[in-house]
């Protein structure tokens, strides 16, 4: 699919077999307009990104990651079959139907918690096909149309995906960030399991209120800021 249909403000850019997440981020160092989403479609891959421009310190700008986390799972949601399930890893990792089938990844510049970004881009990297087996990769590894998704068109998900995720920035936009913190919550992955994040081990207990992930080792429970999860692209 060579082009694809977005909302008003956004604006498709195919790089052509280069790294989408890579280019948004160059193209927003260079000064591109928000809403650029960059994207490459291979027989076994779909990769994305959207370039935002907040108006907030980063600690809060992070709510992208989730909302875009969100917009996925509603726009596959539109698009498989009712049994397919979607949930969320803190750390950016979708899974599909229980199994890793992705990843979100986010970057910003300047990476300081307390500034306004100048940009952040939010990356999508799904694996569609995978063919070292027929029915996935590992049973904690998938991909989509191994998950019973081989109808879903790579370019309706990523259209989906950017309209799903602009109505929950809407959202947010309008109602806060409460309906995004119940929203993501109930897709969260992990909640209640023991998890290794930043060397700490402990009992993911949920998020706060800027998605920090609430991590009890053994003693009081200690936040780790979503902040921590942005890529080095300097």
């Amino acid at each position: 699919m060579n082009t694809v249909h977005l909302p008003p403000l956004f604006t498709a850019m195919l790089t052509a077999g280069a790294d989408p997440f890579e280019a948004a981020c160059t193209a927003a160092r260079q000064g591109c307009d928000a809403g650029l989403v960059t994207y490459d479609i291979s027989a076994d891959r779909l990769r994305a990104a959207i370039v935002f421009a907040p108006e907030i310190a980063l600690t809060h700008a992070m709510v992208m990651q989730p909302i875009c986390g969100i917009g996925f799972q509603n726009a596959l949601g539109t698009l498989a079959p009712p049994e397919v399930s979607v949930h969320l890893e803190w750390g950016g990792a979708l899974r599909v139907n229980g199994a890793k089938c992705g990843t979100l990844k986010t970057a910003a510049h300047p990476a300081d918690p307390a500034q306004v970004p100048n940009w952040l881009v939010v990356g999508l990297d799904l694996t569609l096909w995978a063919d070292t087996q027929d029915t996935g990769l590992t049973p904690d590894v998938t991909s989509l149309y191994a998950e019973g998704c081989s109808d879903v068109p790579a370019g309706d998900l990523l259209e989906a995906w950017v309209r799903h995720t602009l109505s929950w920035i809407n959202r947010w936009d309008e109602d806060g960030v409460q309906p995004v913190h119940s929203e993501w919550t109930g897709l969260a992955h992990g909640i209640s399991d023991n998890v290794t994040v930043n060397g700490l081990t402990g009992t993911f207990r949920g998020i706060d209120e800027t998605f920090g992930l609430l991590l009890q080792p053994d003693g009081p429970a200690q936040i780790i800021p979503l902040t921590h999860t942005l890529k080095d692209v300097s």
